[in-house]
């Protein structure tokens, strides 16, 4: 059919003006198809220190073995990772309009809260940060995966639960995945975290990894087993 088409055209029945005009629809076919193929997705992930590596090689961190992952698997996604070491929740708020200009992310990852709780911050803040960040992403159409933090028990009973609780609040209130504690597989495991007892090693990244992925897989692939408010873990 479409030989018929161009050797009409080229019979000359059709006025050579409007020949151009008759393939314009045809090359726009081709071209959005090429669109449509070509095009990826993006994950940005907004964190802190724990995110950006720090005190190891960037090279070993979660986020770039969630990138080797993702190749391995074939998942033609592009990771932003947009944390930064001694990032605060409203730094973090503060960042992510630009980022959601720049990039477009379908998925936004974000680990963020653990300086506002060593800084003592209130969470009631906390809270409202990340409500803001949330709807902020979802505004510019991207899903959301919440990654919660627990305070170490020297800052007392009620301001680590009071921080702990925030995480479950703004998860069920904005109905996104959460996983409660990020750090949980390697907070108390031996040779898992650095000098400063704050920050993990190089060997806990791949549990990082583990930890989070059931949950983001099952988000990047679209499937719908996971409700947008549970409690995600491995």
């Amino acid at each position: 059919m479409a030989a018929d088409f161009f050797r009409y055209l080229a019979g000359g029945f059709v006025p050579r003006c409007l020949r151009f005009v008759a393939l314009i629809p045809l090359l726009m076919v081709v071209y959005v198809g090429q669109v449509d193929a070509d095009e990826s997705r993006t994950l940005v992930v907004l964190g802190d220190s724990i995110s950006a590596a720090y005190g190891i090689d960037e090279r070993e961190g979660w986020v770039q073995l969630l990138r080797n992952r993702l190749a391995e698997k074939d998942l033609d996604i592009s990771v932003v990772n947009a944390s930064v070491s001694g990032e605060t929740s409203a730094g973090g708020l503060a960042r992510l309009p630009r980022l959601l200009s720049e990039h477009s992310p379908d998925w936004v990852v974000v680990e963020l809260g653990g300086n506002d709780g060593l800084r003592g911050y209130p969470p009631k803040a906390l809270q409202s940060n990340l409500l803001r960040m949330v709807k902020l992403a979802r505004d510019g159409g991207a899903e959301v995966l919440l990654l919660g933090m627990q305070m170490p028990p020297n800052y007392g009973k009620a301001y680590t639960r009071a921080f702990a609780a925030v995480y479950p609040k703004v998860a069920e209130k904005e109905k996104v995945p959460l996983v409660p504690f990020f750090l949980e597989p390697v907070a108390l495991e031996e040779g898992t975290m650095q000098s400063d007892g704050i920050h993990p090693t190089a060997k806990a990244q791949p549990a990082l990894l583990d930890h989070v992925w059931p949950c983001l897989e099952t988000i990047l692939k679209g499937n719908g087993d996971i409700r947008s408010d549970s409690l995600c873990t491995s």
